[in-house]
């Protein structure tokens, strides 16, 4: 659905952005992009909608070059979120923001007036509020919606957590979830390796205007190398596994060590500190399969015996 091939650009057709960037994906995946500021991410996204144009090499949306679809045919098949809704909203009121997107597409009928006011109820907006007055994690659900509500096949988001608190991010997090288990194909750019780590299927790492990793979001958080070129900090489950061997020889072994998955490694980890691994991120499979985790007890140091002439001193 979106590939690049041998992507150069720059903003000001001087200093170069992205180096001959290559990546795909595939209809339906949600995707993670990570990485540190000025890695070429946010350009990269702004390639995938139109904003941007290549300086060489190809952006191909559905298998045609983006320099051969006009803006307004982009803006059917993909959804863009700003970091920050700020440079997103620009209406009144929070029911003209949700159709604005129709007006802009020359759409604004019945069919649209009613998606919005679905979304209106499913968000629980005041229709007559003013955007500008909202706080910032209602300003970014409501920038989300807007984009939610005009049912793109393709939805790139760029940051959507910056800036807000752990309740306004799951919330924001759950409305991407929902669409990409409707089948939306979802892009995002996140510095939160947590929330990558909780919700993306596959990670493309971008260093210096390149592509240094690509695969499964397990399989590139647990890359050392990768990590260390991106500059990246794994999650806290991914960090403790990769330390634990470290720690103890015996744990190189065992199941930290084998794990397939960030399900699997949860279970380990859990097992291993002496509790049942609890919450909807564990699957009962995996609990299954590592059930000859070492316990608490089986990894406790061998007692270092105190000479009979020091125990007064300890005393």
């Amino acid at each position: 659905m979106i590939e690049f091939r041998d992507v150069r650009a720059s903003y000001d057709g001087r200093i170069p952005i992205l180096k001959g960037v290559d990546f795909a994906i595939g209809q339906g995946e949600f995707v993670a992009f990570a990485g540190t500021n000025g890695a070429g991410k946010s350009t990269a996204m702004r390639l995938i909608n139109g904003l941007l144009k290549p300086d060489s090499g190809q952006v191909l949306i559905d298998g045609v070059p983006t320099t051969q679809l006009k803006t307004s045919e982009l803006a059917h098949r993909v959804g863009f979120l700003f970091q920050n809704p700020d440079r997103q909203i620009c209406c009144g009121t929070v029911r003209e923001e949700l159709l604005f997107g129709f007006k802009a597409l020359g759409e604004l009928d019945a069919q649209a007036e009613q998606r919005v006011d679905a979304i209106i109820e499913r968000f629980g907006f005041d229709p007559d509020a003013d955007p500008f007055l909202l706080n910032r994690g209602a300003r970014q659900l409501l920038a989300l919606a807007s984009i939610v509500v005009l049912e793109t096949p393709v939805v790139v988001l760029d940051e959507p957590t910056t800036g807000l608190d752990f309740r306004e991010c799951v919330k924001v997090m759950e409305v991407i979830s929902q669409l990409h288990r409707a089948g939306t194909t979802v892009v995002m750019v996140c510095h939160d390796m947590e929330v990558v780590a909780d919700f993306a299927e596959r990670v493309i790492v971008m260093s210096e205007g390149r592509v240094v990793d690509q695969g499964s979001t397990f399989e590139v958080l647990r890359n050392p190398r990768t990590l260390e070129e991106a500059h990246l900090v794994p999650p806290q489950i991914v960090d403790i596994s990769l330390a634990l061997p470290l720690m103890d020889a015996r744990l190189a072994e065992s199941p930290v060590a084998a794990a397939d998955t960030l399900n699997e490694m949860q279970v380990a980890v859990e097992t291993m500190a002496g509790r049942a691994p609890v919450g909807g991120f564990v699957l009962e499979e995996a609990a299954e399969r590592l059930q000859g985790a070492p316990g608490p007890q089986e990894l406790q140091p061998p007692a270092v015996p105190v000479p009979s002439d020091s125990k007064e001193v300890l005393r």
